[in-house]
C-alpha cells in the first residue's frame, strides 16, 4: 500500500474543504467535488466516504464556531440541516463509486452536475421538512424548491470549478510523479 498517495489525496480533500473559510459566493463550495474526488482515487470505498466527511466536518466546525458563532449558543458540533447535507454527501459518494471508476473529462463534468442535483434535491427537501417557512404540503415543497433555484447555479459552478482544480491538479501530479497510484488497500 502507498501511504504517500493516501496522504496526498487526503491533503487535497482537506485543503479544498478548508477553502470554504475563504470569502465566496453563497453555495459556491467544493462539497460535491470533494466527494467525487475521493470516490475516484480512493479504491477502498471506506476511505472514499470517511475522508471527505471528516474534512467537511472539520470545515463546518471552523465555520460554525468562528465565522457563524453568533448564530449558535455555545460550541456548535454540527451545522443546521446536518443530516440532509451529510446524507447528500453519502448519495454523491454512491454516484462517484459508479461514475468515477475511470476518470475522464465527461465523467468529471457529469459527476459535478449529478452532485449538484443530488445536493439541491436532498438539502432543500430537508429545508422543507424542518423550516417553518414552508407548509408540509405539495405546494410548500414546490415553493421551497422554487426559492432555492437562484442558489443552484453557485452549487453547480462550485462543483465544476473545484472538480476541475482537484482532478486536474491530481492528474498533473500523476504525470509529474508516476509513483502516485490510487490507494488500493486500507491504511
Amino acid at each position: 500500500m502507498n501511504k504517500k498517495t493516501f496522504y496526498i489525496i487526503s491533503g487535497f480533500i482537506l485543503f479544498a474543504a478548508l477553502s470554504r473559510l475563504l470569502p465566496h459566493a453563497y453555495n459556491f463550495t467544493p462539497l460535491g467535488a470533494i466527494v467525487l474526488f475521493g470516490a475516484a482515487y480512493f479504491k477502498n470505498k471506506k476511505w472514499a466516504l470517511i475522508v471527505p466527511i471528516i474534512a467537511l466536518w472539520i470545515s463546518d466546525l471552523l465555520l460554525n464556531n468562528i465565522m457563524y458563532s453568533s448564530y449558535y449558543e455555545g460550541f456548535a458540533w454540527f451545522t443546521g440541516g446536518f443530516l440532509y447535507i451529510y446524507g447528500s454527501i453519502a448519495m454523491i459518494a454512491v454516484l462517484g463509486y459508479y461514475l468515477m471508476k475511470k476518470v475522464t473529462f465527461g465523467r468529471v463534468v457529469g459527476g459535478a452536475v449529478g452532485a449538484s442535483v443530488i445536493f439541491f434535491i436532498v438539502s432543500n427537501f430537508g429545508v422543507w421538512l424542518t423550516s417553518p417557512l414552508y407548509p408540509l404540503s405539495t405546494e410548500g415543497l414546490i415553493a421551497c424548491y422554487t426559492a432555492a433555484i437562484p442558489f443552484f447555479h453557485n452549487t453547480l459552478g462550485g462543483n465544476l470549478v473545484y472538480s476541475g482544480v482537484l482532478f486536474g491538479a491530481y492528474e498533473w501530479m500523476k504525470v509529474q510523479y508516476p509513483s502516485l497510484q490510487p490507494v488500493e488497500s486500507q491504511v
